[in-house]
């Protein structure tokens, strides 16, 4: 069984960093893609960055593009989501997402077979 647990949410000021990571276990494969995606209140899952066991490959929403960086150390099983430059609007709860045998690396919730229990990030103006 796949879990997940995220970790790093917190109250910060905009303009500043965080970074949250995912905590993998249970993967039986070597080929998976794990997602960062995002939910505010009221709103729909936003997608917000993915990265590729395959090739590395990392893809990022245009709301997030040269303020988040993903990144994964396959020694501790974790993926990190650096986010920099934080605003009001970046505020939700963060999920990460795995998908045991996915082929890309993709924002779309569809594929991802297995969650977290979120953490929460909060960014005051």
């Amino acid at each position: 069984e796949v879990q997940l647990v995220e970790s790093g949410g917190a109250l910060v000021q905009a303009g500043g960093s965080l970074r949250l990571s995912c905590a993998a276990s249970g993967f039986t494969g070597n080929d998976y893609a794990i997602g960062w995606f995002r939910q505010a209140p009221g709103m729909e899952r936003e997608g917000v960055s993915c990265v590729s066991s395959i090739d590395g490959s990392t893809y990022y929403a245009d709301s997030v593009k040269d303020r988040f960086t993903i990144s994964s150390d396959s020694a501790k099983n974790t993926v990190y989501l650096q986010m920099n430059s934080l605003k009001p609007e970046d505020t939700a709860v963060y999920y990460c997402a795995a998908g045991p045998g996915l082929l890309y690396c993709t924002i779309s919730s569809y594929p991802y077979d297995y969650w977290g229990q979120g953490t929460q990030v909060t960014v005051s103006s």
